[in-house]
């Protein structure tokens, strides 16, 4: 049997993230942390999906947090920055716009496709002496034994560790397996994710319009693409992935308007039902989870991955910690104290996000107005525009 520190299932964009950022924490006994991934599906380092790339949302604060990790220098040529954002109500007044320049920055955040950023941390990774890479494997048998956690894999290799992360995503095979308690909340909405070619290249500007159905998000990709997220109610996102794409750019072009001239070209497109669901209890005995497989967000103001790469940076904050003062990292005690330090940032993005999207995708004249007072007073109230602004960059 294999033993480690910590095992990491999955190896996305949080999986490898936490897998680097632990391989340079140090034990009482001087040796590095031994780290474990598993992924199941080995990724092709030499194909790019070209114009279909799919892409996250950086904020500023995750780009600081990156930084501090010791990984922003390797993914910066990889990322577009948003230098300019754009909020509208669709048929009436209300809107706000922010720009780097009013925070002396450089970005309010960033776009990075997920294949070569993806590829970059792989092969990190498998350079890397003391991580451990199992892909493609995924675990077959869980079980907490008292001061370890042991794991059989689907190729009948067996694994241990004081530590198992959860870093596995939406349907996380380890929160099935523990049989963890969620809140669950379906937003009666679904998600279209395409890339939009457009007649007037995007240079550094996001938009989010707010329409009848929910929010339309365009954000500025490499190679002068937006990468669009469409929310509508499920019917309608249903026929509206039917269209064909001269009809659905006409479709998002009366709904979004000009802004970047006539849309040109769409690609592959993918539908995604919105739910909020959310972990009471984002730990377990020796076992803890992150990213997506502990919340699953709204998509509005993006803020899932950021969300989630707090979780990873406090996760490595409290372990480093626990090292220091030689203390076993797996243990309850430790588990408690990161699930304590990430309560109110994870309760209070929630609470954001969710009212954000039951209050923009709701026509009732009360809250339509509402709404369009509260962006207006944000485009001339400053210190209510720089609240804002702050935390759409991540700052808690």
């Amino acid at each position: 049997m294999s033993q480690y520190d910590v095992v990491i299932n999955g190896a996305g964009m949080a999986g490898a993230i936490l897998a680097l950022s632990l391989s340079r924490l140090i034990r009482a006994d001087g040796r590095p942390l031994q780290v474990a991934v598993i992924e199941t599906a080995s990724p092709d380092l030499a194909a790019h999906p070209g114009f279909d790339a799919r892409c996250i949302a950086l904020a500023w604060h995750s780009r600081e947090l990156l930084d501090s990790l010791g990984l922003w220098s390797r993914l910066a040529e990889l990322a577009t920055p948003i230098t300019h954002i754009h909020v509208s109500d669709r048929g009436h007044f209300g809107q706000v716009q922010m720009q780097a320049g009013e925070y002396r920055l450089p970005a309010l955040g960033y776009v990075v496709e997920l294949h070569p950023v993806g590829a970059l941390l792989y092969r990190a990774m498998a350079e890397t002496a003391n991580i451990h890479l199992y892909c493609p494997a995924q675990i077959d048998e869980l079980e907490q034994q008292p001061q370890r956690v042991r794991l059989v894999l689907s190729d009948g290799r067996k694994l241990s560790a004081g530590l198992l992360v959860a870093a596995d995503g939406v349907q996380s095979p380890v929160r099935r397996r523990l049989g963890l308690q969620s809140e669950r909340l379906d937003y009666g909405q679904s998600a279209v994710i395409a890339n939009i070619e457009t007649g007037i290249m995007p240079d550094g500007r996001a938009f989010e319009r707010f329409t009848e159905q929910g929010p339309v998000a365009l954000l500025p990709m490499s190679g002068g693409r937006s990468s669009l997220v469409w929310c509508a109610h499920p019917e309608q996102a249903a026929a509206i992935m039917q269209l064909p794409d001269d009809a659905f750019l006409a479709r998002l072009q009366q709904l979004f308007g000009y802004r970047l001239g006539r849309l040109k070209r769409v690609g592959q497109r993918h539908l995604y039902p919105l739910v909020l669901d959310q972990l009471l209890k984002p730990w377990h005995h020796r076992c803890v989870l992150v990213g997506n497989a502990a919340h699953l967000l709204h998509p509005i103001a993006g803020q899932g991955f950021n969300l989630g790469l707090r979780d990873v940076a406090d996760l490595v904050d409290c372990l480093g910690k626990a090292l220091a003062r030689g203390q076993d990292i797996g243990s309850y005690p430790v588990l408690s104290a990161y699930g304590a330090k990430r309560q109110a940032d994870q309760a209070i993005t929630t609470r954001l996000t969710t009212g954000l999207a039951l209050m923009f995708s709701n026509n009732h004249w009360p809250l339509v107005a509402g709404r369009n007072l509260g962006l207006m007073a944000m485009a001339g109230i400053r210190p209510w525009k720089d609240k804002l602004a702050w935390r759409a960059m991540g700052k808690r």
